[in-house]
């Protein structure tokens, strides 16, 4: 697929932007302690109109090329996401997070002067600090991909039973024990052009996390782990996954510990 710009936006389903208010986020960095701009950060978003646009809004000030992939969404996500500087590729129907990623990789490898991809979550829960460190690390380290951890330090913030099928997905996964990886499962990633280029992720649904770690040990990417926090509102917690999709996340990594 052919690489687009702000101002030709060719890449299927692409809907070029109209301009941005003013971000609610007042507490956001004016300015990023160094040029960002060969950063992308892909954005899934499915059901998520109350609050992309304010999250959009406040990764900008920071990170000025985002890119949301939005997965069949029922309500006007992609209406938010058009106020906001971020690009918009758009999924006719819900093909699964997995998938959203996959497109939103595709779309920002192609754009002139892409260097490092960031997989952000579209809730609120990632941040921006944290994006920081991980995108620094790859500038300055011998790796290729970093992935955020929630159990380096206090953990008592993270939910109990997300707590519970998260480790249970780390003990059951051969690939990511001997990766070093505690939070395997974690959205927030950070990655070099080599992913981006070499990503070709199948599992259209959250299976796409194991599927990583998969891809991780077979390509051998050069892997580390970054402490991140998770901001955990009622609005996310109530977005988050269900007792049946983390049993799918288990289940899903015992079938990939088989292979």
């Amino acid at each position: 697929m052919a690489g687009t710009d702000r101002g030709a936006d060719t890449f299927p389903g692409a809907d070029r932007p109209n301009g941005r208010p003013a971000g609610p986020y007042t507490e956001a960095k004016a300015a990023a302690p160094r040029d960002q701009s060969d950063v992308w950060l892909v954005v899934p978003v499915y059901n998520e109109a109350p609050v992309i646009a304010s999250v959009l809004d406040n990764a900008s000030l920071t990170f000025p090329n985002i890119v949301c992939v939005d997965d069949g969404s029922r309500d006007d996500s992609a209406g938010q996401i058009a106020r906001t500087v971020a690009h918009l590729v758009t999924h006719p129907v819900n093909l699964g997070q997995g998938a959203a990623v996959q497109t939103g990789v595709e779309y920002a490898r192609q754009q002139t002067g892409s260097k490092y991809f960031v997989t952000f979550d579209a809730d609120g829960q990632h941040q921006i600090d944290d994006v920081l460190r991980m995108v620094a690390r790859l500038r300055t380290e011998p790796i290729d991909i970093v992935v955020g951890s929630r159990f380096h330090g206090d953990v008592s913030h993270i939910p109990m039973l997300k707590r519970l099928v998260l480790k249970t997905a780390v003990k059951i996964s051969p690939r990511g024990r001997r990766l070093g990886l505690t939070d395997s499962h974690n959205g927030l990633r950070a990655f070099n052009r080599r992913v981006a280029e070499e990503l070709d992720i199948t599992s259209s649904g959250m299976g796409h996390a194991p599927e990583i770690v998969e891809m991780i040990d077979t390509k051998g990417w050069r892997v580390a782990e970054e402490p991140v926090t998770i901001l955990y509102t009622d609005y996310s917690v109530a977005k988050g996954q269900s007792l049946l999709n983390g049993v799918n996340i288990v289940f899903d990594s015992a079938v990939r510990r088989k292979r």
